[in-house]
């Protein structure tokens, strides 16, 4: 009787220990899918980025005007490279290791321009957490207002430049990130909000969390295999 006591002691013994074990396991999930989420959900005004992109005057410009719609902290890095004299791809990331190159999983979107027939027609297609949003072909044609990255398209001397592909060189985050500052301290009443990265704490759909916050697309943004986005 005595040894049968002992042996339900302990098998009771163990089950109370696995059961503390899975409830150690289950409470680690939710902090480590947090973790994951971080800095993945900041709002991006992404008609805002397609008028950028047509705006530029060259990438520095274009890198200065992305990181003014980009609400979050972190610099988003430009890759500008030209694939012939017809076709442009443009690359916005995280350069989280920081080595000047654009590697899969830092990529943000891409913007790819193509010219024929006197007109030139480009598409912005997001990344990663952005990859719910595709853009229209929007078409741009010669005598429309425009910066000098696109309107040179239009000019008989037109040469592809960035056949050696423009990247965004580690050692200008720090100035890009200053001249954000300065940018933003000038319009205090959108920039000291509390929310002003936009952060949405519960991750994408993948994750379990809501989807990402989105602002813009009313006029150039599609919802991949759903509606027109609205502002």
């Amino acid at each position: 009787m005595l040894n049968r006591t002992r042996a339900l002691a302990a098998v009771l013994g163990l089950s109370l220990t696995t059961l503390g074990a899975g409830a150690a396991c289950s409470s680690d999930k939710p902090t480590e899918r947090w973790a994951t989420t971080e800095n993945t959900n900041v709002k991006i005004d992404w008609d805002k980025v397609n008028e950028a992109y047509k705006a530029a005057d060259g990438p520095t410009d274009l890198e200065r005007r992305i990181n003014e719609i980009y609400e979050g902290d972190e610099v988003i890095s430009v890759s500008v490279r030209d694939e012939n004299d017809k076709t442009q791809v443009v690359t916005g990331f995280f350069d989280n290791n920081k080595d000047g190159k654009v590697d899969e999983g830092e990529k943000i979107f891409t913007i790819k321009r193509e010219l024929g027939n006197g007109e030139a027609k480009y598409q912005t297609v997001g990344h990663g957490a952005y990859s719910y949003y595709q853009s229209p072909f929007l078409t741009i044609a010669s005598g429309m207002a425009m910066g000098m990255m696109m309107s040179s398209l239009f000019t008989p001397s037109y040469m592809p430049i960035y056949t050696t592909p423009y990247v965004t060189h580690p050692n200008r985050v720090a100035e890009i990130s200053t001249q954000r500052s300065t940018y933003r301290a000038a319009d205090p009443a959108r920039f000291s909000k509390p929310s002003r990265t936009g952060r949405s704490y519960g991750g994408s759909p993948s994750t379990g969390g809501s989807t990402p916050r989105v602002r813009g697309g009313s006029r150039f943004g599609v919802r991949r295999g759903g509606p027109l986005l609205t502002a």
